[in-house]
């Protein structure tokens, strides 16, 4: 599944970097930081594991992590957009957190065979330009039993709210991003690549082509406006 060029990915998060905490909240009326804490809740993270959260954006998967684990658990962030990244590093010193923050490309992790018990990706897996291989790296990564989780938007076909979901997708969301951030063209685009992109029980297929999962579940936020995905190895 072909995906967007990377450089163009890494340009449209740079240039949105420094708002893109502020309008995501406002975009997601502040409903994307329970669903954050959702994820970290059913990937059953505990104090001894090892986390890895690929396309870490501004940190705030990461710091959730480790604030469910009492702030005991062994949590890297990687993102391949350096403005995004900067802006996590310095509110981890904000914080005193030791998350590690580094520079890292979902389809070549730098990490040996079997390291993590959670791998996390949020809204960023439908940015990858190749898919199956940050597929496949993410597999290779995590250990025997452990834990991948996704969230990720919806698509038009995901649920009975999905007309009202892409009105408000379509119109609203890239003038509320647009003005907050002054990249409306950016905000459009990912409401287009979030109304392309599987969701559900689609996306689960993919991925299992891709990487052998012994199990794969999927839950839907907000009538399929998100979805959340545990993929067991």
């Amino acid at each position: 599944m072909k995906g967007p060029e990377a450089t163009k990915i890494q340009t449209l998060f740079s240039d949105i970097s420094k708002n893109y905490d502020t309008a995501n909240d406002a975009i997601t009326f502040g409903m994307a930081r329970s669903w954050r804490k959702k994820l970290v809740k059913w990937s059953e993270a505990k104090s001894d594991h090892k986390i890895l959260d690929i396309a870490t954006g501004t940190g705030d998967l990461a710091f959730d992590f480790l604030s469910h684990t009492n702030k005991k658990a062994d949590v890297v962030g990687i993102d391949f957009c350096q403005p995004m990244l900067d802006i996590a590093i310095d509110k981890a010193k904000i914080k005193n957190s030791e998350i590690q923050f580094i520079s890292g490309d979902a389809t070549d992790l730098k990490f040996p065979n079997e390291t993590f018990d959670i791998v996390s990706i949020s809204y960023g897996i439908r940015n990858v330009e190749n898919f199956e291989k940050a597929i496949q790296e993410m597999y290779r990564v995590l250990k025997p039993g452990g834990r991948f989780m996704i969230l990720e938007t919806g698509s038009k076909d995901s649920g009975i709210l999905s007309p009202l979901i892409n009105i408000y997708a379509r119109y609203i969301m890239p003038i509320v991003g647009g003005l907050i951030s002054g990249q409306k063209s950016a905000y459009k685009y990912l409401c287009e690549s979030s109304s392309l992109f599987p969701s559900g029980k689609n996306l689960v297929d993919k991925i299992l082509k891709v990487a052998p999962f012994k199990t794969a579940e999927n839950k839907k936020i907000l009538g399929g406006a998100s979805f959340l995905y545990k993929f067991v190895k």
